[in-house]
C-alpha cells in the first residue's frame, strides 16, 4: 500500500527501529526493494534521488514505485531523496510522491529555514511527509559533485530548526558521509552530538551516508574488475548503536549499487550465455532484494508493518 511514511516513522523512533531508506532508478531495483520489504513484512521508503530522476523521468520513475507500492500488501512510501531547490521538492509532490526532502543545507540557516518552510506549507495539506536536514554530509553526491567538507548538526540549532520551519523528519550530520569511500582511517561518527540531539527533538532522526560497503561485496566486485581502493563504510554496530539513541530513519545507496555492480560483472564473465536482458537484470534485482532483506533486518524493521 502507497502510504505518507509519518506514522511508521514515529512508531521507529518511539520503538527503537528504524525505517529503511532505500535509493532506486529502475524497475528491477524498485521491483526489488518492495519485494524484500513484502518478505520481512517491513515498512518501507522507496526513493529517488535527483540524478534516478535525471535518468528515468520524474513522471516515469513515480509511475513505477506508484504501481507496485498500491499492489504491495506493506506500507510503501515513495520518497524524493536531497531535493534541492523548492523547485524539485515541489514537483516530486505534484508527481505523486507520499514524502520528499528538501536539503538546502548549504545555504545559510535563515535560508534554509525558509525554504524547508515553504516546503512543509506546500507539502503538508497534501498528505506529504517533509524531511530535511541541518548541518552538511561530506562525500560524493548523487550527481557526481564532492560536497564542501562536513559541518556537523548543533543540537541548539537542531531545536530552531524544527520549531521554525515544522518540519516531520530532522536529517543530522555527525560523521557519516555519502559514497563508498567514507573515512580516510578509522569509522568514527559522533555519538555524544546524536544523543544530544535526540534529546532535544522529538522527530524521527535521519541518517544519511550511512551503507556498510561490506568487504565481501567489494570484494566480488573488484573480483570482476571493479576499481574500489580504500571503499569503506557504516559498521553494523555503529548503526545499531545509532538506533537506540533515536535515529528512525537509515539510508541506504551505495550498498545496492555495490550489490549490483559485483553480481553484473560476474555475471558478464561467468554466463556467457546469458543473452536476453530480462534474465540478466532479474539476477541483479534478486542481489539487491537480498541485500536489502539484510539491511531491514539491521534496522530491526522486520515484522513492524503488522
Amino acid at each position: 500500500m502507497l502510504v505518507n511514511p509519518k506514522d511508521s516513522l514515529k512508531a521507529g523512533r518511539r520503538g527503537g527501529w528504524a525505517v529503511g531508506g532505500f535509493n532506486i532508478y529502475s524497475l528491477e531495483s524498485a521491483r526489488a526493494v518492495i519485494a524484500a520489504a513484502t518478505n520481512l513484512r517491513a515498512p518501507v521508503m522507496v526513493q529517488t534521488s535527483e540524478g534516478a530522476v535525471k535518468h528515468a523521468g520524474l513522471g516515469n520513475i513515480a509511475s513505477i514505485v506508484r504501481r507496485l507500492a498500491e499492489e504491495a500488501p506493506v506500507p510503501v512510501a515513495l520518497h524524493m531523496d536531497h531535493g534541492k531547490s523548492v523547485e524539485v521538492a515541489r514537483a516530486a509532490v505534484e508527481a505523486g510522491y507520499t514524502s520528499v526532502m528538501i536539503d538546502t543545507s548549504r545555504l545559510p540557516l535563515e535560508e534554509n529555514i525558509a525554504a524547508t518552510r515553504e516546503i512543509v506549507e506546500y507539502a503538508r495539506p497534501r498528505g506529504v511527509q517533509v524531511e530535511a536536514e541541518i548541518g552538511q554530509l561530506a562525500g560524493i553526491e548523487d550527481l557526481g559533485e564532492v560536497s564542501a567538507e562536513a559541518t556537523f548538526t548543533v543540537p541548539e540549532e537542531a531545536v530552531r530548526f524544527v520549531a521554525e520551519t515544522g518540519v516531520d523528519s530532522l536529517t543530522i550530520t555527525i560523521g557519516t558521509a555519502h559514497g563508498a569511500f567514507k573515512f580516510q582511517g578509522n569509522p568514527r561518527l559522533d555519538f555524544d552530538r546524536l544523543a544530544a540531539i535526540a534529546g532535544l527533538v522529538e522527530n524521527p532522526i535521519v541518517l544519511h551516508g550511512a551503507s556498510a560497503v561490506r568487504a565481501e561485496d567489494v570484494a566480488l566486485a573488484e573480483r570482476y574488475g571493479a576499481r574500489l581502493p580504500r571503499a569503506t563504510g557504516i559498521p553494523e554496530e555503529f548503526i545499531k548503536r545509532a538506533i537506540c539513541l533515536g535515529v528512525a530513519k537509515i539510508n541506504t545507496d551505495s550498498d545496492l549499487r555495490l550489490a549490483a555492480l559485483g553480481r553484473l560483472r560476474q555475471l558478464l564473465v561467468e554466463r556467457p550465455d546469458i543473452f536476453n536482458m530480462y534474465e540478466l537484470m532479474g539476477e541483479v534485482e534478486d542481489s539487491l532484494r537480498a541485500t536489502v532483506e539484510a539491511r531491514i533486518r539491521l534496522f530491526g524493521s522486520d515484522g513492524k508493518a503488522g
